[in-house]
């Protein structure tokens, strides 16, 4: 597999921390290792829609800000989905899937 762009895009994620690759591998290593969904899924089913919009907000933040690209647009769904009181399950599956498919990528930057 070759990194794509559109799940990790090194060339934005530069320009925005001045070039420092070893950074940037740090970052997404901590990114990865880290549990994002047990806490949102935990506010999901417990009915705290405010706590999960938080959740996913820095998600999708966190997202941008490594140049996650596609991840970032899939957390946007679902914080669209869970503040508009949408139905969010598809979007929840959907963002797991985006985030198992950018993992695959970022293993190959770090």
């Amino acid at each position: 597999m070759s990194i794509s762009e559109e799940y990790v895009n090194v060339a934005d994620a530069m320009k925005r921390i001045g070039g420092n690759m070893d950074l940037y591998k740090r970052l997404l290593n901590q990114f990865t290792s880290a549990d994002h969904f047990t806490p949102l899924e935990q506010a999901l089913s417990d009915g705290a829609h405010e706590e999960a919009s938080r959740l996913v907000h820095t998600l999708k933040g966190t997202c941008a800000n490594l140049s996650l690209s596609k991840l970032a647009a899939s957390a946007a769904d679902l914080e669209h989905k869970v503040k508009s009181g949408l139905d969010h399950s598809e979007s929840l599956d959907a963002l797991k899937q985006v985030y198992n498919e950018t993992s695959q990528h970022v293993a190959e930057v770090v």
